[in-house]
């Protein structure tokens, strides 16, 4: 399906660029709600889910507060706040850094861990429904063209 047929557009766009925005937004807001509803019964947040994977691909090492933050897909996130939720949920521990008392260190749980593992079998489904799609050579390409769109 076309996005003017999406959005329900009538007229063209001005340019190609201008259709290829309005597309990109969709599209990223199109993904963030499929992948909050696999999300839900899990009871996290996409920034939350975020989180749990920075912290998954750094196990077993701590992770600095300010390097969660750097690396957030969302970054208008309060990193503090999500891993707050998480200390609660027991999915993180939060310390103190041994040597900056100033920082603070989190890393994940065995529970973040083995959530985690539960939703990656429901991520491997998403993608096997993207594979129905798109080919692996289209999608590795779409992902270099927005690469070079942000650099």
């Amino acid at each position: 399906m076309s996005i003017e047929t999406d959005i329900k557009q009538a007229t063209p766009f001005r340019t190609p660029y201008h259709r290829l925005m309005v597309n990109l937004m969709y599209t990223s807001n199109w993904i963030a709600a499929s992948q909050t509803k696999l999300l839900k019964p899990s009871g996290l947040t996409l920034q939350q889910y975020n989180v749990l994977r920075i912290l998954r691909g750094q196990y077993p090492n701590p992770v600095k507060v300010s390097d969660i933050t750097e690396r957030m897909l969302d970054k208008m996130s309060n990193a503090s706040r999500l891993i707050d939720k998480l200390v609660a949920k027991k999915l993180v521990l939060r310390t103190e850094c041994p040597s900056d008392r100033r920082a603070v260190d989190v890393v994940i749980t065995d529970k973040g861990l083995e959530l985690l593992q539960k939703l990656d079998v429901h991520q491997t489904e998403w993608n096997d429904e993207q594979r129905n799609k798109l080919t692996e050579d289209e999608a590795t390409y779409l992902s270099q063209l927005l690469d070079r769109l942000r650099a």
